[in-house]
C-alpha cells in the first residue's frame, strides 16, 4: 500500500486501517521477540567462539612452527610436493542447521582411508610428521571455531535485517496507520456534527411552519 495516496474518509476505510494497524503491531511484537532471541544467541556464540579460538591458538602456533621447520630443513619444493601428492585422510562434511530461522552451515570432520601417514618417509622428516599429526588432531576444533565465526556473521546479518524492519514499522508504517485512523475519525465526527446542525435547522423550520 502506498502512503502517498489520499485517504477516503469512510467507515469501511476506518475499519481497514484499524485492522492494518493491529496486524502491524502484531508483526512488530514478533520481530521484537526475534531480535531479543538473536541478540541472546549472538552473545552466546561470541562466548563460544572466544573459547574455541583460545583452545586452538597455542596448538596452531605449534603447527606453524612444525611447518616452518619442515620448510627450512627440506626446502619449499619438497614440502609442497609432499603436500600435493598426499591423499586426503580427513573429510569435512557440511550440513545446514537452523538457528532462529537462520540457515547456518555445520561442519563435521570425518576420518577417511588409512590411519597411518599417507606419504612416503624417504623425502620427509620428523617436522612434517609432527605437523601432519597436529593438524589431524586439531582439524575438528578448527572447523568448530570457523563454524562459530560464520554463525555469528549470519545471525548478525539477520539481526540487522530484523532491526531495519522494526524501524520501518515503529517510525513509518504504524505512525502512518495511526494518522490515517485519526484523520478518518476526525472527518467522520465533523460530518456528524454538520449533519446534527443541519437536522436541527430542518426541525426548526418544520416546527415553525406548524406554528
Amino acid at each position: 500500500m502506498s502512503f502517498g495516496q489520499n485517504v477516503t474518509a469512510t467507515k469501511i476505510e476506518l475499519l481497514k486501517y484499524k485492522r492494518s494497524s493491529q496486524v502491524a503491531k502484531m508483526v512488530q511484537k514478533i520481530l521484537d521477540d526475534k531480535r531479543e532471541v538473536l541478540l541472546k544467541r549472538i552473545d552466546e556464540m561470541i562466548n563460544d567462539a572466544t573459547k574455541a579460538r583460545g583452545d586452538i591458538w597455542n596448538p596452531l602456533q605449534d603447527i606453524y612452527r612444525s611447518v616452518n621447520d619442515a620448510y627450512l630443513s627440506l626446502g619449499t619444493n619438497t614440502v609442497d610436493s609432499v603436500a600435493q601428492s598426499t591423499p586426503a585422510v580427513m573429510q569435512v562434511e557440511v550440513t545446514v542447521k537452523r538457528v532462529v530461522d537462520v540457515s547456518i552451515p555445520a561442519l563435521t570432520v570425518k576420518e577417511i582411508g588409512t590411519k597411518s601417514m599417507p606419504y612416503g618417509f624417504a623425502d620427509t622428516n620428523a617436522s612434517i610428521d609432527r605437523a601432519a599429526k597436529q593438524i589431524k588432531t586439531m582439524l575438528s576444533q578448527i572447523c568448530k571455531a570457523a563454524e562459530y565465526e560464520n554463525s555469528i556473521f549470519s545471525l548478525a546479518k539477520a539481526l540487522e535485517k530484523t532491526q531495519k524492519l522494526l524501524n520501518a514499522l515503529e517510525n513509518v508504517i504504524i505512525p502512518q496507520y495511526q494518522l490515517r485512523v485519526k484523520f478518518i475519525l476526525s472527518t467522520l465526527e465533523e460530518r456528524e456534527r454538520e449533519e446534527f446542525v443541519r437536522l436541527k435547522k430542518v426541525k426548526a423550520v418544520i416546527e415553525k411552519r406548524k406554528a
